[in-house]
């Protein structure tokens, strides 16, 4: 890392580069000024005290000078060797307030499910160990104590870790924690058993005759559980629809998870469309809270529904499943069931092999009793 004796006309020339760079002051020790790619310029105290690295930003060279940013490193140099310093954290430099400021740049990136879903995360999980405190001063013992404590909770410790993480490495970016120091890198996340559920041909008899009970009273719910069932979309993907998007009998996705996609529908999956009177733009124009675009309104339904066909843990995304796992029994392809299923990747499929297994052992077992009889 260069050092130079700093001026503002020097440190106003610092041309960004791709990354990040540091410049220290040939002056004031432990005094610097970080570049950012987007041009972006704060200076910044790191120094070491007691054995532990410390990191500070003192402020933005937009905005101030360097005599006045040198003489704040100066004091806030001392204060770290006084330890004074931990008294008063800078708001700027608050974990809640980086996290924030991060959210609303990834507001344009994000979908909109994923950000209300991530925001949970972190008002629920992240938030309670982390407020108050200086990001810079998180450190990789701070995370794996709070990820240890979320051990009860797999599933939700499993997806607040990247959001930790994404926050971390954009604060980084943002000239508030050095660069690479992104400690929650390698620490491996919770394993957890599968949670497919896959329903017997009796099972999917006993739903099917719950749903025909409620065709006249509940249309809509009974047509969007029946598109979920003879499409393995994903549930977002169908209560969101519109009549635009269904044409030459198939749905063109636009915003699906994984990107616009095209699903294929069987004929009985158009039938359930042509069902459906045109009355909106909106394929099931069912509203909560006024909200055209609810993703709740089938929720009250299907958990009566399977409470009454005895299917008390079945998730509306094992449909999905379900629709997978026939699809393998008739001897489709992993890649073509993908490409039904609308995956960008292949291994998230191949999850789907296990059933494979399952049907060899089943094959097995049948060849030996009939040999055996």
């Amino acid at each position: 890392m260069p050092n130079i004796a700093f001026s503002d006309a020097r440190v106003k020339a610092l041309p960004p580069r791709g990354s990040g760079y540091d410049i220290r002051d040939a002056e004031l020790r432990g005094f610097g000024v970080r570049v950012l790619p987007s041009g972006t310029k704060r200076f910044f105290v790191h120094a070491q005290h007691r054995g532990e690295r410390i990191w500070r930003i003192v402020g933005d060279a937009n905005t101030m000078t360097v005599g006045e940013a040198r003489a704040r490193a100066a004091a806030v140099l001392a204060a770290i060797r006084s330890r004074t310093d931990s008294t008063t954290v800078p708001e700027d430099t608050r974990f809640e307030a980086v996290a924030e400021s991060v959210f609303q740049r990834h507001a344009q990136v994000w979908k909109p499910g994923t950000l209300e879903v991530n925001r949970i995360y972190l008002r629920r999980q992240i938030l309670p160990a982390f407020r108050g405190r200086r990001i810079a001063d998180i450190t990789r013992r701070d995370v794996r104590r709070w990820f240890a404590s979320l051990r009860a909770t797999p599933a939700a410790a499993n997806r607040s870790m990247p959001i930790l993480s994404v926050i971390l490495k954009e604060a980084e970016l943002m000239g508030c924690r050095t660069e690479g120091s992104n400690p929650c890198r390698g620490i491996h996340r919770y394993r957890r058993k599968g949670r497919e559920r896959f329903l017997t041909d009796e099972e999917i008899g006993r739903l099917a005759a719950r749903l025909v009970a409620y065709e006249t009273r509940r249309p809509l719910e009974v047509a969007a559980i029946r598109l979920l069932m003879l499409t393995g979309c994903r549930k977002g993907e169908v209560v969101t629809l519109r009549w635009s998007d269904y044409r030459e009998g198939r749905l063109f996705l636009r915003d699906s998870k994984t990107g616009p996609r095209t699903v294929w529908l069987s004929p009985a999956a158009r039938d359930v469309l042509e069902r459906i009177p045109r009355t909106s733009g909106w394929v099931f124009p069912l509203r909560e809270a006024n909200n055209p675009r609810s993703r709740t309104w089938l929720h009250p339904f299907w958990r009566r529904v399977r409470a009454e066909a005895d299917l008390c843990d079945l998730r509306i995304h094992d449909l999905r499943h379900t629709y997978a796992s026939f699809a393998l029994r008739r001897g489709e392809s992993v890649l073509a069931i993908g490409r039904l299923l609308g995956h960008a990747q292949p291994q998230t499929t191949l999850k789907y092999t296990h059933l494979a297994d399952a049907m060899v052992h089943e094959a097995a077992e049948t060849v030996a009793t009939v040999l055996e009889g």
